[in-house]
């Protein structure tokens, strides 16, 4: 996982491999320490191998505390996840680009 801001306030989080209750944690502080103050955070989630249900509270978590955009395309586990809880509808994804606005 790597931590990159970029202009205008944008701050970038490059998720890859997996993400369980032993794992989330560490996105977790990443996204509350280094991107706290992110105008837009946005989580590349391509890499992502593996999620659980911890790696969803994360998400939600941050998707209800600021501007979050998921960039993909979303793995087929991690969007078979964001489709089975119904939350796949809650968050703003964008396919093939990181996001700046």
């Amino acid at each position: 996982m790597t931590v990159r801001p970029e202009p205008d306030g944008v701050w970038v989080v490059v998720c890859s491999g997996e993400f369980d209750l032993d794992t989330t944690g560490k996105l977790a502080a990443a996204c509350d320490r280094g991107a706290a103050d992110a105008r837009l955070l946005v989580l590349d989630v391509t890499g992502v191998t593996f999620a659980d249900s911890s790696f969803l509270n994360v998400l939600i978590r941050l998707n209800n505390s600021r501007s979050l955009v998921l960039a993909g395309p979303l793995p087929h586990q991690l969007e078979r996840l964001l489709e089975m809880t119904g939350a796949l509808a809650l968050f703003t994804i964008r396919d093939g680009q990181t996001p700046t606005a």
